[in-house]
């Protein structure tokens, strides 16, 4: 996660803040970095794209149990990765949007999708410009319909075009979901 703050005059020894603001917050919260950045730099509105991972298994352990979604059943998972190449070809995901949010446009540019596995989790990586509310989620959640033979390409092109969340998969659980890098241009960095 990436915060900004505003402060009256610069930051002289930010290693000395970054330690300051760890040793008052919770320990489940760790400030990594501090960086100065231009006036005009903002967390949200800045970041010219960003990566989520969305973690799923069939088999859960106690050390990855609140961080996995359990699949129960098979996928076909090299059905889903050559589906992924699709999403790059649209701009609007409304069908993938929750319902009645405050955005202006249901646009966005997705850069990459792709399934991979590392240890026996099944990884959904998803870079874009921006993200609409829910919409990892509902994408990965069409995915377990591909991958159950439910949804073929032209079906999962159907859906995207028609701008209509009922059309789509269901959400699947926040669980497995995670905002793994925030990219910015390097002109907001001072």
């Amino acid at each position: 996660m990436v915060a900004h703050f505003d402060a009256p005059e610069p930051v002289a020894d930010l290693p000395q803040l970054v330690y300051k603001l760890n040793c008052l917050l919770p320990k489940d919260i760790v400030v990594s970095d501090v960086k100065a950045v231009s006036e005009t730099a903002h967390a949200r509105f800045s970041a010219i794209s960003r990566t989520y991972q969305y973690f799923m298994a069939t088999a859960i352990t106690p050390f990855n149990r609140n961080f996995v979604w359990r699949y129960r059943g098979d996928l076909d998972y090299k059905l889903m990765n050559r589906l992924c190449p699709v999403l790059k070809e649209y701009t609007d995901f409304t069908s993938f949007s929750k319902l009645h949010t405050d955005t202006k446009t249901n646009n966005c540019r997705i850069m990459n999708a792709e399934w991979t596995i590392e240890d026996d989790v099944h990884v959904f990586t998803i870079q874009a410009d921006r993200f609409l509310r829910n919409m990892v989620r509902a994408i990965v959640g069409t995915f377990v319909e591909v991958g159950r033979g439910k949804i073929d390409e032209a079906s999962f092109r159907r859906i995207i075009e028609a701008k209509d969340r009922c059309q789509a998969g269901s959400s699947i659980p926040a669980k497995g979901l995670f905002l793994t890098d925030i990219v910015y241009p390097e002109n907001i960095f001072l």
